[in-house]
């Protein structure tokens, strides 16, 4: 086929099954290259090599964006109907909290989105290919399918190619499986259909050379690249409205109607009962509305979100967008990685085997500091199981003599250490772990070797290596020949399904024996000893080959047969610490936990149950391969019980996740790598590492680890709770001075003007934008309750003012401050004649016993806002004047009282006449019974609560 006149549009199903000449000949014009003018004529069809970005909004649209919210448009009406009643001041105190809201949160929308630029830079700038029969150096976006690429150490790959030719390959494929592990490759066909990040034979655009060279014949380029593809499934996820956007867009609406409404009934009511002319009505009821309009929701919403920002930035846990700080709050489901969330990131050998002897090892990390000690078999009454019996840093008084005084043990050390392409050093200056250069499974066998006293350097000197066989995924298995005393030996280390079968012989008990059923019995048997511990297993096993031979011509059929058995490694990757108390907690909380990996299903599963996401004996692991054959129901059906997904694609981790989201559940999903971009930004909440996390996962999640502990996520889910709470509270406070700024209207009009407005229209503003708003936002940096992790999510049917809220505004809070404000209005009255004469209806005596409601308001608006800081707990619990800046907002509102009770100035504009110390008196007892009161109320929810969950215990 002519590759000047081939037409491609995507990697091509069933490349990685063909021959390596197969493959050039199919997709390329052989090893000469591509000519000039067959590559210019590529690149005019298939165009050039990049990533494409989809058309974004407008900044000018987004930064509308932020002022047509509902909550905003009723702030709009809000100071528009504060103009048209003449309350100038007001209507401009409005559009202000709305304009300062806007821009904040324009801000953040602004610095959000970038993940496709991080996605750019991970592709090269320039390859080298064979073009014209010669070597050429070209711009990465001038390939084009049928290049062949030159390909060598340090490269980074630009386009997806078949390797043709590859000499000791080791691709670093992390940005799209998500692995750390190097990935050894090649040219070799593949029998089998194996997900993308799985074919030895084939490399990917964004993937990076660590090791060795080779040649590829380019079969996809741009957006039909698995790295493209990635970049696309990112791009069309749309930006949904947080739970807390669409909440917050509903309270507006019941808002309106219920501010709308009862401004308009009292308009009727006063025109009707009272005889009010129109235009005084009018301007009445406009006054009504403004009062029933919470215009310190916003700045308190943004408030509240803020300070858990703030908290969550000191307990690991960086947040981008504030409205993400809610969504936590009602996260139902966590989709969580394995590796460096859950586990250490550190592979640690805790187990060995040779034949006949058991052996655990202590210590964690990559720190060469532990003991090795002989144990009993898996299961067995001494056995610990956790391998820990030294921690890093710990000394190390006998850790080298198991090694010394067992010969069997020391070689099987010494083969693992050769057989290896890792390096581990110290940390430096400004690093706190053990750093590594290659394979952390093989940088984990250099560590038991130096725990037992061997050095690594001095092997690799004493033993030179001649010749290597590396791993692949069909071997499973790796071999290096090295130079020792005169002879050849081959060092093979694999898995133990792999290596076994290929041994004839065993050493036990410094015996060197042919292997017999009963040894293979017994290997497979320690084999599943450390399976049932969830460990990852080596096998090691040795051969002489011939010393005359040249290194070159040795094969793997050649050098991998006849092997003595010299033993099994065991090794994990160790759950983090705090990890067991961090998943009980979201169990607690009602919160499922979904492991979604790119390990083996088995070791994931292992994993899962030690540290409890799964705890039933029903645990379906479900590979990525059983994934892409299930129908949508099915998978739903899966969802619904304990599982784990293992070797998973990005676009299988995206559909779990959409999937999620069908059936109801609010999703939070961690990752690090490119592969996890699509997932995260589906998400409702994307969780990025930020210490192992790529630059295009951080920018397209919501929120970053600084700790990359999955405990962080607990943690900033209690603060995304308390944040929901907070809101309520607030609402809950604002409403209840409504309830008490109504009843003096209602009383006035229902005794049809007998009884003179208890409550003018200025002073019910006074309230709602004076003396209210501090006590309010200092609601909003309420910290979370004790028990907020004891509750399950809030329901997606909840409301932010639902029965509850209204119960407690208008029918508690809100009637006590009514009752006790209308008290106030009478006693002055009663003070001065009354009934003998009538209610004062002008004049100092009327404006003081206004005044006197207003203050009562107050005064009681102090009892509520501290009964307000908790649901059901005791205020002496969490004490009274903890809150700094409730206690901040109540010494305000009594000076801004005083004010108004004592500036002529204001006293002119607000109706209102100097208090005596009388009623001051009278007035501080106001707070106090409402705390009483309240604190009754709430001893008997917690009896009714206690009385519940007894008979559930």
């Amino acid at each position: 086929m002519d590759a000047s006149t081939r037409s491609r549009t995507s990697t091509v199903e069933g490349v990685h099954r063909l021959t390596a000449d197969a493959a050039l000949r199919t997709f390329g014009p052989g090893e000469e290259g591509l000519t000039s003018s067959q590559a210019a004529e590529l690149l005019a069809r298939h165009g050039p090599n990049l990533i494409r970005e989809q058309a974004r909004r407008p900044m000018v649209l987004v930064f509308a964006a932020e002022f047509t919210s509902p909550m905003a448009l009723l702030l709009w009406a809000g100071g528009l109907v504060a103009l048209v009643a003449g309350i100038v001041e007001l209507g401009i105190a409005i559009f202000v909290v709305n304009v300062v809201n806007g821009v904040f949160g324009f801000w953040q929308e602004y610095r959000a989105e970038r993940a496709t630029e991080e996605l750019k830079k991970m592709l090269s700038t320039h390859a080298t290919v064979v073009r014209d029969g010669e070597l050429q150096e070209v711009p990465t976006q001038d390939l084009v399918p049928g290049d062949l690429l030159a390909i060598a150490e340090g490269d980074r790959i630009g386009a997806d190619a078949r390797l043709v030719e590859a000499s000791e390959l080791q691709v670093d494929q992390s940005t799209l499986s998500g692995e750390s592990r190097p990935v050894h490759k090649n040219a070799g066909p593949i029998a089998e259909d194996l997900p993308a990040a799985q074919l030895h034979n084939m490399v990917f655009a964004g993937t990076s050379v660590i090791n060795g060279d080779g040649r590829a014949v380019v079969t996809a380029t741009g957006m039909d690249t698995e790295f493209g593809r990635i970049a696309d499934l990112t791009q069309s996820v749309r930006e949904e409205p947080s739970p807390l956007q669409k909440e917050l867009g509903r309270l507006t609406r019941q808002l309106s109607v219920l501010a709308l409404g009862l401004g308009a009934l009292f308009v009727v009511v006063a025109v009707l009962f009272v005889g009010e002319p129109w235009a005084q009505a009018f301007v009445f009821g406009l006054g009504m509305v403004v009062a029933f309009i919470p215009e310190g929701l916003l700045p308190t919403v943004t408030l509240s979100l803020a300070m858990a920002v703030q908290r969550m930035v000191r307990r690991n846990a960086l947040v981008k967008k504030l409205s993400s700080v809610e969504t936590l709050g009602c996260t139902t489901v966590i989709c969580s990685d394995k590796t460096g969330t859950l586990t250490q990131n550190e592979m640690t050998v805790t187990r060995l085997w040779v034949p006949g002897v058991w052996y655990t090892v202590g210590g964690r990390g990559y720190a060469p500091v532990g003991e090795i000690r002989r144990a009993e078999p898996p299961g067995t009454g001494d056995d610990t199981g956790t391998g820990d019996s030294a921690s890093n840093g710990d000394a190390v008084p006998d850790g080298a003599v198991a090694a010394t005084t067992d010969p069997a043990l020391r070689t099987l050390l010494e083969v693992a250490g050769l057989c290896n392409n890792s390096m581990v050093r110290p940390p430096g200056p400004d690093e706190s772990r053990w750093v590594v250069h290659g394979d952390p499974t093989e940088a984990c066998l250099l560590v038991v070797a130096a725990k037992a006293g061997l050095d690594p350097t001095a092997l690799r000197h004493d033993h030179p290596r001649v010749r290597e066989l590396p791993f692949d995924s069909r071997r499973k298995r790796m071999t290096t020949i090295h130079q020792v005393d005169g002879r050849r030996l081959a060092y093979v280390k694999g898995a133990p399904q792999s290596v076994p079968p290929l041994c004839s012989w065993i050493v036990r008990d410094g015996i060197r024996r042919e292997l017999t059923e009963a040894d293979r019995a017994e290997i497979t048997a320690a084999n599943d000893g450390f399976a049932r511990l969830g460990l990852r297993v080596l096998a090691v096993a040795v051969r002489t080959v011939d010393a005359a031979a040249d290194p070159a011509g040795y094969t793997i059929d050649d050098v991998e047969r006849e092997l003595t058995f010299l033993g099994l490694v065991a090794m994990e990757d160790p759950p983090r610490e705090g990890i067991a108390e961090a998943v009980a907690t979201c169990h607690r909380a009602r919160i499922r936990i979904i492991m979604i990996t790119g390990d083996y299903g088995l070791t994931a599963e292992s994993i899962a149950r030690s540290i409890g996401i799964v705890r039933g004996d029903e645990v379906r692991v479900v590979s990525g391969t059983e994934l892409a054959e299930m129908s949508d129901e099915d998978l739903v059906a899966a969802l619904r019980g304990e599982l784990i997904f293992a070797r998973v694609a990005p676009e299988q981790k995206y559909r779990v996740v959409a999937t999620l989201q069908s059936m109801g559940e609010i999703v939070a999903v961690t990752g690090d790598g490119v592969n996890d971009a699509p997932a995260l930004k589906k998400a409702d909440i994307g969780i990025a590492m930020g210490r192992t996390g790529t630059d295009v996962s951080k920018e397209a999640a919501d929120m970053i680890l600084t700790d990359d502990h999955f405990a962080s996520i607990v943690k900033a889910i209690d603060e995304g709770r308390g944040v929901y709470d907070n809101i309520r509270k607030f609402l809950t406070y604002i409403l209840t001075s409504n309830m008490a700024e109504a009843a003096p209207s209602a009383v006035f009009l229902m005794s049809r003007g007998l009884v003179p407005l208890p409550l003018t229209v200025m002073q019910i503003l006074t309230i709602d934008l004076g003396t209210d708003l501090l006590p309010a936002l200092g609601l909003g940096t309420e910290r979370p309750e004790s028990d907020v992790m004891d509750r399950p999510p809030r329901p997606r049917t909840q409301r932010l003012m639902d029965r509850r809220v209204l119960g407690l505004a208008f029918g508690w809070y809100g009637l006590l401050e009514a009752v006790f404000a209308l008290v106030g209005y009478l006693l002055v009255n009663v003070v001065n004649g009354w009934p003998a004469v009538p209610f004062a209806a002008e004049g100092e005596l009327y404006a003081r016993a206004t005044t006197m409601t207003l203050a009562a308001i107050i005064f009681c608006q102090i009892g509520a806002v501290l009964g307000c800081r908790t649901t059901h707990a005791s205020l002496w619990v969490i004490g009274i004047f903890s809150n700094r800046r409730i206690v901040l907002g109540i010494v305000v509102e009594i000076l801004l009282l005083a004010a108004l009770s004592y500036v002529p100035l204001l006293q002119d504009v607000f109706g209102t006449a100097p208090l005596l110390p009388a009623d001051w008196a009278a007035l501080a007892v106001l707070p106090v019974v409402m705390v009483l009161l309240d604190e009754l109320r709430r001893w008997i929810v917690r009896r009714r609560l206690d009385a519940r969950a007894t008979p559930a215990a």
